[in-house]
């Protein structure tokens, strides 16, 4: 590989067709779960904006009608949404990355998770870490976590700069997947092979680029996130975004 380059993209996909099975909480989808009086989904929305996204590719699946309905009302002013429709929603997430496929053949992007909650300083420093193309760059928590919080994330293990391993039942592991990545059409290639060898997981994909030593990791220092799986990780967001009183 040559010197890597910076390659600023101003697109993304987001993630938000799951049902959320976990969750618990009614018939509808979690992304419009109120969180500190704002839906998940539009906290994910404004911090991409904040970040420098411009154009959102929102995936929908579960109770779509309800979820475009609310990121066409609540999203940031300046932000353009484009939707797309993964009608096998209830199958692994690499599905929904594909069902986007069509609308980046030449444009790198940022890929989200429509469920976590980031600092939008993060996703700035993965859209500008350089990156050759081909390459992905993922956000990678090396910070101490309970080990509750460990038990459920996705692991990474580091081979210097580079993303050796990833999955969650990695032992010997570094760093914590985030679910923050900026790569381009590389990933829908290692989503093809993947899912035709029966692992339609995101991940799975991940991988085979990882193994081809195309993803590198990017530290996200001490910033915060939160995935939100169930009702708990919920209170646990709450608790990190409730305002400081006197401040």
């Amino acid at each position: 590989m040559g010197t890597p380059r910076t390659s600023w993209a101003r697109h993304a996909i987001v993630l938000a067709a799951g049902n959320g099975d976990r969750f618990e909480r009614g018939e509808r989808s979690k992304l419009l779960t109120p969180v500190v009086g704002t839906p998940l989904l539009i906290r994910t929305l404004e911090s991409a904006c904040t970040a420098g996204i411009t154009d959102a590719h929102v995936v929908l699946g579960y109770d779509a009608s309800s979820v475009r309905a609310v990121a066409e009302s609540s999203a940031p002013a300046g932000l353009h949404l484009h939707f797309h429709l993964n009608r096998e929603w209830h199958q692994e997430n690499g599905l929904s990355v594909l069902a986007a496929r069509p609308c980046f053949w030449d444009r790198p992007f940022a890929l989200l998770m429509g469920d976590h909650i980031f600092e939008p300083q993060v996703l700035r420093r993965l859209l500008a870490a350089p990156r050759e193309s081909g390459e992905m760059v993922l956000g990678v928590d090396r910070q101490a976590h309970a080990p509750e919080f460990v038990a459920e994330a996705t692991k990474v293990r580091m081979d210097g700069s580079r993303v050796a391993a990833i999955g969650k039942e990695i032992d010997d592991f570094d760093g914590l997947d985030t679910g923050l990545f900026v790569g381009d059409r590389s990933l829908f290639d290692g989503l093809e092979a993947s899912c035709a060898d029966g692992d339609s997981t995101l991940s799975g994909g991940v991988r085979r680029m990882a193994a081809q030593g195309l993803v590198r990791g990017v530290d996200i220092g001490d910033a915060a996130w939160c995935d939100i799986d169930t009702v708990d990780d919920l209170a646990a967001a709450e608790e990190l975004l409730a305002p400081v009183p006197g401040v």
